[in-house]
Parts: C-alpha cells; sequence; structure tokens
C-alpha cells in the first residue's frame, strides 16, 4: 500500500517522530511505499531540518512552518506539501498529534483524493495531549478546539488510534463510541531486547528533551539530598537554552558540579542503548506524560526505572512491582526512593522488580504493534 504520514516533527527528540520513524521503517520492510510530511522544525532546539532527506530508505518531505503557540502548535501544511500528498495518492493516510492543524487538513486531502476517485482510509493517532499543565489562554483553546472543531473532526477519521488506554475515556467524552476507537501504543525496536549489555556505572540517567515539562529541577534537587555523594547523574537530550541555564544556575547554587553532567543528544539506537546500559537507575519526572518512550526502552533494558506519578507513567509502571513511582515535583520522596535502590540490602528485591520491568514491556515490541497497524489497514 502507499502510506502517507503526517507529523509536526520529523527530526530531533521527540517522541511522536519516533513513532513515525519506526513504524514506517518496519512498514517499509514489509513491501509499503511510505512518504513522510513534516514541518521542518528541530523540536527541542531552535534549527530546521533539511527540506528533502532520505533515511533508511524513508523519504522525507518538511516544509516551512509558522508558530503559532506553545511548545509545538504551528501551522505547516500548506499548498505545496498538500499538492504532493495528493500526488502520492495514498491509500492510507496517518496523522498524528490530535489538536494540530495538519491534522484537520488531512480531512481535506482525503476528500480531495475521494474526488479523483481515490478512496483512502484515514486514521489519527491522538499521541495523549490530554492531562497537561496549560496556562488560562492556552486552555481556553484547548477548550475551544475540543468542543468546537474536535467534536466534529474526531468523526470524519476511519479510526482514532490511541496510544494509551487511559485517554479512552478523554475520546469518548469528545462524542466517539467504542467502536471508533482502537489502542494500539507506541513500539520499541527489537534492539532494545536482544542487544548485548555493557558495563553499568555508578549512575543517575535521564534521556530525552531538557525542557520545562520535563521538570529536571526536581531530579537535580532529589541528587543533592540522596545519601551517596558519588553517584553521578548525567541529562542527555536536546535542550532549551533558557531552562538549560536555570538548570546549570540550580546545580552550582547546591555546590553538586561535579555530580552533574549535560550530555548531547544521541539518535543512534546501538548507542542510545549503550547510553541506557551504562546508568544503574533512569528516572523520568515529567510534569507529565502521554506514552514515555524513553521509560519503556529504558524498562527493556532492564532498568531500575523511577517515574513521577502521572497518568502516562502510572500506565505503564506499577509501583514497587516493575519500578518505582513518587508524586510529581517531590524532591524529598524522590531522593527517598533513590536511597533505597542504591541500598545494597535492597538488591534480591531490585533484581525481581528489573527482570519484572522487562517482561511487562514485551508487549510493546514494535513487530507486534505493526501487525496491529496491519491488520487496522
Amino acid at each position: 500500500m502507499r502510506i502517507l504520514e503526517l507529523t509536526n516533527f520529523s527530526a530531533g527528540a521527540c517522541g511522536v517522530w519516533q513513532r513515525v520513524f519506526q513504524e514506517s521503517i518496519e512498514l517499509k520492510k514489509k513491501g509499503h511505499e511510505i512518504l513522510i510530511l513534516s514541518s521542518n522544525s528541530v523540536k527541542g532546539t531552535k534549527e530546521t531540518a533539511k527540506e528533502h532527506e532520505v533515511i533508511q530508505g524513508l523519504e522525507i518531505k518538511r516544509f516551512p512552518f509558522k508558530k503559532i503557540g506553545g511548545e509545538s502548535f504551528m501551522h505547516w501544511l500548506d499548498k505545496e506539501a498538500e499538492k504532493l500528498a495528493m500526488e502520492f495518492k495514498p491509500d492510507i493516510i496517518i496523522a498524528h498529534a490530535y489538536r494540530h492543524l495538519h491534522t484537520t487538513k488531512a480531512l481535506k486531502i482525503k476528500k480531495e483524493l475521494a474526488k479523483q476517485g481515490i478512496n483512502c482510509k484515514i486514521f489519527l493517532v491522538t499521541h495523549a495531549p490530554f492531562e497537561r499543565e496549560r496556562r488560562l489562554l492556552q486552555e481556553t483553546v484547548v477548550l475551544f478546539y475540543d468542543n468546537i472543531i474536535g467534536r466534529f473532526s474526531l468523526k470524519k477519521f476511519d479510526k482514532i488510534i490511541a496510544i494509551t488506554k487511559w485517554e479512552i475515556p478523554y475520546l469518548k467524552n469528545l462524542g466517539l463510541r467504542e467502536e471508533n476507537i482502537i489502542y494500539i501504543p507506541n513500539g520499541i525496536p527489537n534492539n532494545f531486547f536482544v542487544q548485548k549489555s555493557v558495563k553499568e556505572e555508578n549512575k543517575i540517567l535521564y534521556l530525552g528533551r531538557i525542557s520545562p515539562i520535563k521538570n529536571l529541577q526536581v531530579l537535580i534537587k532529589a541528587i543533592s539530598l540522596i545519601s551517596d555523594k558519588e553517584a553521578l547523574l548525567e541529562l542527555v537530550g536536546p535542550a532549551e537554552e533558557d531552562y538549560k541555564e536555570y538548570l546549570i544556575s540550580l546545580v552550582e547554587e547546591l555546590n553538586i558540579k561535579n555530580r552533574v553532567i549535560f550530555s548531547k543528544p544521541i539518535y543512534d539506537l546501538k548507542e542510545k542503548i549503550k547510553k541506557l546500559d551504562s546508568c544503574n537507575i533512569f528516572i523520568l519526572p515529567s510534569l507529565s506524560e502521554g506514552m514515555p518512550q524513553s521509560l519503556i526502552e529504558s524498562m527493556a533494558r532492564r532498568k531500575i526505572v523511577i517515574a513521577s506519578n502521572n497518568k502516562g507513567n502510572s500506565g505503564i509502571i506499577k509501583d514497587k512491582v516493575n519500578g518505582f513511582l513518587f508524586e510529581i515535583k517531590n524532591e524529598k520522596q524522590l531522593a527517598e526512593v533513590i536511597n533505597y535502590c542504591m541500598d545494597n540490602k535492597n538488591k534480591k528485591k531490585l533484581e525481581k522488580i528489573k527482570k519484572q520491568a522487562k517482561l511487562s514491556v514485551l508487549r510493546f515490541k514494535l513487530s507486534k504493534i505493526v501487525n496491529d497497524l496491519e491488520r487496522l489497514f
């Protein structure tokens, strides 16, 4: 089949992009023809990506964007992009990220194709944009979109693909029936389950965007409180410069400069796995998450994972069974959990938790996810 993927980002550290990229690679291996259209914005930076690129055989076309508000709300699917989508004559359109302008424009493309006798199927992957902390103006825009545009447009997609089970009640509240929704989570490549492990260091790791929504200040404060003063915290990922400067000043203020390092983002899969292997504890302290990719990747590598108790994280972690949860913004509780995980007296219990972590994410193997997609198509 000819499959058109529409996404805000096709470069940078972005969970949405990882979903698009990984599923597209697997679909291409199965003989489908894939075209990816996106903005030329590199998420988490002020950079722009190449207009045209082929990565592992995947063709990506990017377009200039106009930022409208928030972290990723933008206009990019212009007339040129629409024309390219029409010329591709897709059998399937997959639009990513509910509440973004390109998803409603995707419905227009389907309508125009129908006039040419091309009856493609169109799917919307939500990416769980619910349960977020927003300013008053942003919340007003969200309410407007949901009640004026969302209720009308969601029903026009052949199916809505929810990446988490917890967001399904939200979709029902927007007028969708159960049969309109299908649950297909994000997947992780088989490499995470089979690549040979490297030796662990006495290190705590965060890997992802260095952005305010990730609430990394609570992690840095917790590091200043833990018992093991030799443990290193490494923060890996693309950074919003103002936020990174704030974090650096916090590190200096807490007098832990020798215990916290900032590292560049890693995009190579094998190197990313090695970086995850190098830590003994992985921590995700976010204010909110949809379906946290880095969390399930770490669990696949049998890491001790600690995460803030938001809906995205708690949908994956069962406290003290396959990982640990702490209350959002509570650095003292986080420090207590880290101390517990670093105490040799708890080693046997922790080994069971690490084993359970890997077992609990086998359901996210990319091969299974892509098979589910093919059945849907």
